[in-house]
């Protein structure tokens, strides 16, 4: 009787062992879920955009318009600089002159830094709209090709000037990606068919 038992405790291991090798042999086999992973590079977005060539001309223009005006004072505080010159110090036409000049060269200069802090303001609050476009459009795009992940890439351009190897180094983040998917002109295209920014 105890042999039975003995011989049923076996022949009951063997088959529970046998079962979980084959369990494990299986589970081994099964090949790992992969994540779909895609890349962009925003640089390339930005500068082969349409409406950013388009925004890069206005901006010259409009430079160009400041720079005129800017110029256009310069030389009437040059002009108003040499007739205090010709004016005898002291008197009530110096006096008078001078006042001309000094509240010129301050109009000069009021005029200089509020040009500057508007192309500034111009600039960051377009870029920052376009770069949120380009976002929109990577994680529609993401979606549609049913990617798990999105990564910026931007390959660095050599040489580079020394002040911008640190920077590069440490914001150059996906070094290598072979079987990643390039998104980055298809969501060019959507930026610039995009009516949510215009230049």
């Amino acid at each position: 009787m105890n042999g039975k038992v003995a011989i049923t405790g076996v022949l009951i291991g063997a088959v529970a062992l046998g079962a979980t090798l084959q369990y494990s042999r299986a589970a081994s086999q099964t090949p790992a879920p992969s994540s779909k992973i895609g890349v962009v590079s925003i640089r390339d977005v930005f500068n082969g955009s349409k409406k950013y060539a388009q925004y890069q001309a206005q901006r010259t223009k409009r430079r160009s318009e400041a720079a005129a005006k800017l110029d256009d004072l310069t030389k009437e505080l040059a002009k108003q600089e040499g007739d205090l010159k010709a004016i005898v110090p002291g008197t009530p036409d110096y006096l008078k002159q001078f006042q001309t000049v000094v509240e010129l060269r301050s109009k000069l200069q009021a005029q200089q830094e509020l040009i500057k802090q508007q192309q500034m303001m111009e600039d960051k609050e377009w870029l920052e709209g376009l770069y949120q476009e380009a976002l929109k459009a990577t994680e529609a795009i993401a979606k549609e090709r049913g990617l798990d992940l999105v990564l910026e890439r931007t390959e660095p351009k050599f040489p580079m000037a020394s002040e911008e190897v640190f920077s590069v180094i440490s914001t150059h983040k996906v070094l290598y990606c072979g079987a990643c998917v390039d998104l980055t002109s298809e969501v060019l295209t959507r930026v610039d068919a995009s009516p949510g920014i215009k230049p």
